[in-house]
């Protein structure tokens, strides 16, 4: 078909005039081709002005010809042949490009379309996304149903992107997702949409929640609207939870590190105690050899003198001299003997140094397990959990099995020459990954389906095998390799064919055959003299043991080479693989047929299931397990790998002649001692002075010794160096050997050349070489091994960088590579530089959507790239800054910040921040991290008022300030891990803290807690490694319990049941924090009297009860206590109210052989409470009355029983209260009077409102004391067994059911009863009821309320004559005074008393209510409503010379129970006084 035919037939169907073409085209806007065979795309330049172009379902390979439509602004060219983009370069005004359907590969050729808004790439065979960085307007993108398995930063610069449409791809990973969360203009997304397949990330758990966090402005999602803000907020609440989850499992491996890291730090010290002392020893004798040979050489002994002593030597080592060398010149032996210690001392420092290099390796080991596992969690994270990652244990199934198959194929003859003996397993993994699992599911579904498969559903699992895989390190270019493949899977073939290997995935069935290439690697890298590396370089290794479906397979020869072209239709290849030395090593085990080498072309049919982190055990290994297993308590020679033979060269050393001499240990110096020890004549002579070996801590003596040169102070007690200050001509100094623990006081010392300061107490580097930098400017030489420096990997460079003139560190030559590097590292801190903030700033305004746990500014330091040029800077850029992270920086202020003023995250871990002055212009700061600093206090923070995340672990924080606290209203998260924090007053300010971690620091009571309980929004607390957690007995449930809003502690979820545990346990609990908390301090010493009615208490525990010493009156009224326990040990409590409780006994009663419920389990786990004796207790009240036991509480005098539902007075073992002077049972259940026959202080008892009926034989046999009882509203119709109370006072005895008049005469028998009240009972009614009283109880002054006066005696007498018919010669007039009724004791009293008749009991309580404090105590405990002033029967009180038993509240108490009954006696006698006397009257006449 001719080009002038395609232009006719393309003017013929879009209704142009192909003759007019040349006129009219330049008219033509839009044109469509529909039909078939339009062969190619001619004739377009007749159309100059084309704004669309349609071109559906033709044969059309590639686009031409638009160069003439430069107008273009839509193309369509769909259902075509089309593979590559092309000839679209000129249309620069195209908005609008449709090229679905088609069999594009690549995105290309779109630079120049910088106006293109829709671009639709859907159903070609596209696998990146690449290409689209320069469409900055484009609005839709479509790449549905091509091959994409990524997206990355390929869409970060289409800003402007609104609908993206992703369906029918390949994606599978969440991370990748996240890229899309740059996308701030992003709408609508659809990975699964209705006309294309799901992308198998849209069948993960979780796959809505992720991409609504990610894309919090997303309004639709695979064609479903998401624009309810209850859907959001139900998306960011779960991601939310997830993030805190794995926060708290991430802090439990960052404290199972530290844990770790000390162990090891241990068990180096134990390590290197043998070659320290051994040093110690060895460098003492040596610098003793030193002065005496300085002596020898100065004339200090005659060389015959010398000769003569060593000569003399006998002993053990005496066959070590022989007979030329005692001959030898004295000054020759020394020096032989000095050199032989000196290579002894070597040999020690190099044990020293390889055990250290040993520690570094072990740790670097630790940290990068510790990396792993982090890894681990942090991909379950980032996958939303589709990825997770199961420890194993002994005693799960799959580890068992895992485990017996790797050491099933491990032959120790395959490592022969390595020495390896056996395997060791550290860990084992199980990986699940659904993403992997479905796709190695739908493959090998699809290959079982296939109709040219030769397996059935029966056979197919024949072919699946359990293999092991290895990186190789020689080829793979990622040192992270087997991280990545339990969540992205084995690579491809052609990946690997790329690295140089074979184009499949390469397996093996043998451990030495998996590791064959990275024993080579490690052994290539090896030199034998490494220290610590040991003779096996590859101890430690880690594998993948993969799920495969080898399929069909066959055995491939060496010349070979693998690739599945060779192989068709066959899945799989294998070769056996010999690793052995021989073949014949394998003859007796049989293992040469395992080594197969596997090689699947298909990586999609290889699953990760298994990880492995193993070592090698070799047969040092084996022998030191056997030495210690022989010796239970192996010494550290054992552990060290030493033997004896190398301590007994270093005694054969020492016994070399010549012997040191005993010596005197100097205490202090004087001239003379001077003089003498340097052999000189004048002071200002001494140029060397020699002082080791000594007891010297003070060297003051010294500063006159100007023209001193050289000083050795070795092996001494020194502390500190200032007395060698002003030494100006001082040019070397031996310290060694002491206790110095700063230098801090050294100065001017110019010369100073050499300083030995090796064996002391320095851990401070900075800080030291800071002050030899100063004032030893000259210095050459310094030695300071063997000192605890912090931080100690670094120690050589910080000196080397201050002190810029040593030329040997440690007895080592400072290399000048080792020099520029130390002064480059201490010139890139100390301040902010421009470029230091150019380089680690940010300018981004929002939080990047990450499910990452780092801080802002470190995620954005690693996902954002910096956005400065330094060629064109604009003059406001400090203004821009949002984020910056300056960790690891030698900063040691905070300057250059106050041009920052829109900072909103900052970091500055790591550094030498000791303020935090600086701060105060960026008041919009939110998050801020200050870990691994010197700061001592939070000042400088209280600027800061937007703050809402503050991190400053690792610090010397002694408190956390409140008044900075206070000033941080929107502070939600603080961390203050490792400081030097002792208590947490203060932090009760931050009133938004949701979330404290102050572990790991000096926190050690339990009153800290209740500082958190004003902290209402805390739900998350960490106080792991603290002294409380140790101290406080059960203390998780203690924190649980006072801080019921927490949802965390310690890294591990409070479980409901936790906190139902926590309030059985410490509910109602009062303790010496719950005293605080209501009295608002902690001085438990002042307090006299604790009111605390109405807590629901029920138990108590005021330990220790030293605490209060001068506490003598405790009212626990309206509360739940059933004991005394808790109370018993207070040494002066003298008044104890506990009425309205449920008290059964002193200490708790055992319920019996029953079973016990779990809240009484829970007390039982609390010594406090009581429950912990019950045991013995109860064999005690078993088998010994209650008279018999122990006395206690000694002091106790005043006890208040009242309204406790007390059934029986014997259970409550009260005659154990032998001091005790008032008791109140009043409102009871009380049947009997038992039990108190210990009580012989008693003076007052009260059993009103009980349900006692008689009074029994021996219920008041003891009670001889007694001055005032009180049985008011019980049953007792007898009044017997009284005569013991010999010395009763006072008897009430109203509304009882006595009738007879008899009844009331037996009470003749207590001859010092002074008042009587019977109000309320049958006998009041009697006829003469009262004038019997008075006759028959002759000592009688007050009868039921009322006072019996001279008059009414007189009457009741001649009364009674008449009644016995003896005639009275009176006149009747005469006898009329005697007849009047008695006097009341005041008339309003006795109108109340009528009122009172008439009262109810709700009423009573009304009245009470507005009584003072201590009056409604007793009110409140007995119903007494109208008080009797006590000046209208003070005229009868007893006195007594014995000491009052009532303080003032007691008092109180006692006198208005005394006025209750009072009331009752005038209230029912008003009515019978004056019907008594009309009857009198009447027998008058």
């Amino acid at each position: 078909m001719t080009d002038e035919e395609i232009v006719k037939e393309l003017c013929s169907i879009n209704g142009i005039s192909y003759d007019k073409v040349c006129q009219d085209g330049s008219g033509v806007t839009s044109l469509e081709v529909f039909f078939s065979g339009f062969p190619r795309m001619v004739g377009l330049s007749l159309f100059p002005r084309l704004s669309k172009l349609v071109i559906v379902a033709q044969s059309v390979s590639c686009i031409k010809g638009l160069e003439h439509c430069p107008l273009l602004r839509e193309l369509w060219a769909v259902e075509c042949h089309l593979t590559e983009i092309s000839g679209v370069g000129g249309c620069l005004q195209l908005q609008k490009l449709y090229l679905y359907d088609n069999h594009i590969v690549e995105i290309s050729n779109l630079h120049a379309l910088l106006q293109l808004q829709v671009l639709w790439l859907n159903s070609n065979r596209i696998t990146e996304m690449k290409g689209l960085s320069s469409l900055g307007d484009l609005q839709e993108l479509n790449l549905a149903d091509n091959s994409i398995v990524t997206i990355g930063d390929s869409l970060d610069q289409n800003a402007n992107l609104q609908r993206l449409n992703l369906s029918g791809n390949k994606i599978s990973s969440f991370k990748e997702l996240t890229y899309l969360s740059r996308l701030d203009q992003l709408r609508e997304l659809s990975l699964s949409d209705t006309q294309s397949s799901p992308n198998p990330i849209c069948l993960l758990c979780n796959y809505s929640t992720h991409i609504l966090y990610h894309l919090p402005h997303l309004l639709r999602l695979d064609g479903y609207t998401v624009s309810s803000k209850q859907v959001k907020d139900a998306a960011e609440s779960t991601v939310q939870k997830k993030m805190m989850y794995y926060s708290m499992r991430m802090r439990s491996i960052q404290r199972q590190l530290r844990e770790a890291q000390l162990q090891l730090l241990e068990k180096k010290k134990t390590r290197l105690q043998l070659p320290a002392d051994r040093i110690r020893t060895l460098s003492y004798t040596h610098k003793s050899l030193e002065l005496d040979l300085s002596e020898l050489q100065s004339g200090g002994r005659s060389s015959e003198h010398l000769a003569e002593q060593c000569s003399a030597q006998s002993g053990a080592f005496a066959d070590l001299s022989n007979t030329p060398q005692l001959k030898r010149n004295p000054e020759q032996r020394i020096l032989g003997k000095m050199a032989a210690l000196k290579e002894r001392l070597k040999r020690w420092n190099f044990r020293m140094e390889e055990l250290e290099h040993q520690y570094q390796l072990d740790l670097k080991l630790l940290t990068a397990r510790k990396e792993l596992m982090v890894h681990f969690l942090l991909t379950e994270l980032e996958t939303v959990g589709n990825v997770r990652f199961e420890e194993g244990s002994p005693s799960a199934p799959w580890f068992t099995s895992c485990h017996e198959l790797l050491l099933s194929r491990f032959c120790a003859c395959d490592y022969t020459r390595h020495g390896v003996t056996g395997l060791k397993v550290h860990r084992i993994i199980r990986i699940q990954n659904r993403a992997l699992r479905s796709r190695f599911e739908d493959r090998l579904h699809s290959l079982l389906a296939s109709s040219d498969s030769p397996f059935v559903s029966q056979s197919y699992k024949r072919s699946l095998e359990y293999l092991f895989y290895v990186p190789d390190p020689g080829h793979a270019p990622d040192k992270n390799e087997i991280l990545d493949i339990p969540e992205y899977g084995l690579k491809s073939a052609d990946l690997y064919m790329m690295q140089g290997r074979e184009r499949a995935v390469p397996l093996s069935s043998s451990l030495s055959v998996a590791e064959r290439f990275r024993i080579q690697f490690e052994e290539s890298g090896w030199s034998g003299q490494n220290l610590g590396r040991g003779p096996v370089p590859f101890k430690h290794g880690q594998l993948i043991i993969c799920k495969v479906f080898l399929g069909k397979s066959v055995a491939v020869r060496d010349d070979v080479p693998i690739n599945p072209a060779h192989f068709p239709k066959v899945h799989s290849v294998y070769r056996s693989a010999n690793t052995g030395p021989a073949p014949s090593s394998h003859d007796e085990c049989g293992c040469s047929q395992k080594q197969t080498e596997w090689f699947v072309f298909d990586h999609e049919l290889v699953l990760p299931e298994y990880f492995i982190d193993f070592e090698y055990i070799t047969e040092d290994q084996d022998q030191l397990s056997l030495l210690i297993r022989s010796n239970p308590h192996p010494t550290p020679t054992l552990d060290d790998h030493m033997t004896i033979n190398i301590l007994a060269q270093d005694e054969a050393v020492m016994g070399m002649e010549p012997a040191l001499k005993p010596r005197t240990k100097m205490l202090s110096l004087s001239d003379k001692t001077l003089l003498n020890v340097a052999k000189a004549n004048i002071l200002s002579q001494i140029t060397v002075l020699n002082l080791h070996g000594n007891s010297l801590s003070s060297l003051k003596e010294i500063s006159c010794l100007t023209g001193l040169r050289s000083l050795t102070i070795s092996f001494n007690e020194f502390t500190h160096l200032d007395d060698i200050s002003y030494l100006s001509n001082l040019e070397s100094v031996d310290a060694s050997f002491n206790h110095v623990t700063s230098l801090g006081g050294v100065r001017a010392l110019p010369r100073l050349q050499q300083l030995d300061l090796c064996c002391n107490l320095l851990t401070h580097p900075q800080d030291e070489a800071a002050i030899l930098q100063e004032q030893a400017p000259a210095l050459l030489r310094l030695d300071t091994r063997y000192n605890p420096w912090d931080k100690s990997d670094s120690v050589r460079m910080v000196l080397l960088g201050c002190l810029r003139s040593l030329t040997h560190l440690d007895d080592v030559l400072v290399s000048e590579e080792e020099a520029v590097a130390a002064a480059a590292l201490r010139t890139t801190g100390s301040r902010i530089s421009q470029a230091c903030l150019l380089d680690h700033s940010r300018t981004d305004c929002n939080r990047p959507r990450s499910l990452s746990l780092l801080s802002t500014a470190h995620l954005m330091s690693q996902v954002r790239p910096s956005p400065w040029e330094l060629h064109d800077l604009p003059p406001d850029w400090t203004s821009k800054i949002t984020a910056l992270s300056l960790d690891s920086q030698g900063l040691s202020c905070l300057s250059g910040l106050d041009r920052l003023v829109n900072l909103r995250w900052a970091s500055f871990n790591h550094n030498k921040l000791s303020c935090l002055e600086g701060l105060q212009c960026c008041l919009k700061l939110e998050e801020l991290s200050l870990d691994r600093n010197r700061l001592t206090s939070l000042h400088g923070l209280d600027q800061l008022p937007c703050l809402t995340r503050l991190s400053v672990n690792e610090n010397q924080i002694g408190s956390l300030d409140g008044s900075v606290l206070d000033r941080l209203p929107n502070l939600h998260f603080l961390s203050a891990e490792k400081n030097s924090i002792d208590r947490l007053y203060g932090v009760q300010r931050a009133r938004s803290l949701l979330k404290l971690y102050v572990g790991n620091n000096a926190i050690a009571t339990s009153r800290d807690i209740y500082h958190l309980k004003a902290l209402t929004n805390l739900i998350i607390l960490d106080l792991y490694g603290n002294p409380l957690v140790e101290r406080q007995v059960n203390y998780r449930m203690y924190v649980v319990f006072h801080l019921p809003s927490l949802r965390a502690l310690d890294g591990v979820t409070v479980e409901t049941s936790e906190r139902e545990n926590a309030r059985d346990m410490f509910g109602g609990r009062l303790t010496p924090d719950m005293v605080s908390e209501k009295l608002g301090h902690s001085n438990f010493t002042e307090i006299s009297k604790l009111e605390l009615s109405s807590c629901s208490i029920r138990m108590v525990d005021l330990s220790p009860a030293d605490l209060f010493l001068n506490l003598h009156s405790i009212n626990l009224e309206h509360n739940n206590l059933t004991s005394f326990c808790g109370l018993i040990c207070l040494p002066k409590l003298k008044i104890l109210c506990l009425n309205y409780n449920h008290v059964e006994s002193i200490l708790p009663r055992e319920k019996g052989s029953v079973q016990l419920s779990s809240r009484q389990m829970l007390y039982n786990r609390v010594p406090s409470s009581g429950y912990g004796q019950q045991n013995s207790s109860k064999t005690i009240r078993d088998s010994v009355p209650g008279d018999c036991l122990d006395p206690i509480m000694p002091s106790l005098e005043v006890l208040y029983l009242g309204y406790n539902g007390i059934s029986n007075l014997s259970e409550l073992q009260l005659s154990r209260l032998t001091n005790l002077r008032a008791l109140f049972l009043q409102g009871n259940e009380i049947k009997s009077v038992e039990g108190l026959n210990g009580l012989c202080s008693l003076r007052e008892l009260v059993l009103d409102r009980n349900r006692i009926r008689t009074l029994g034989e021996n219920s008041f046999c003891t009670l001889s004391s007694l001055l005032e009882l009180h049985l008011v509203e019980n049953r007792i119709r007898e009044l017997n067994n009284l005569q013991p109370l010999i010395q009763l006072h006072r008897l009430f005895l109203g509304m009882n059911k006595i009738q007879d008049v008899s009844e009331v005469e037996k009470l003749d028998l207590l001859p010092s009863l002074t008042e009587l009240s019977v109000v309320g009972n049958p006998v009041v009614r009697r006829p003469l009821y009262r004038p019997t009283v008075v006759l028959h109880l002759t000592q009688l002054r007050v009868l039921d309320g009322l006072m019996i006066t001279l008059e009414e005696r007189t009457r009741a007498e001649l009364l009674n004559t008449e009644t016995q018919g003896v005639a009275i010669d009176l006149p009747l007039f005469s006898l009329l005074p005697l007849v009047s009724r008695p006097t009341p004791l005041q008339r309003n009293i006795i109108i109340g008393q009528q009122q009172h008749l008439d009262e109810t009991n709700t009423e009573r309580r009304q009245r009470t209510s507005r009584l003072g404090p201590a009056e409604t105590l007793y009110r409140l405990a007995k119903g007494v409503t109208n008080p009797v002033p006590s000046s209208h029967r003070g005229a009868f009180t007893h006195t007594n010379n014995d000491q009052d038993y009532r303080t003032q509240s007691g008092s109180g108490v006692k006198a208005q129970h005394t006025k209750d009954q009072t009331e009752d006696a005038h209230t029912l006698n008003t009515h019978r006084t004056s019907s008594l006397d009309t009857s009198k009257q009447d027998n008058c006449r």
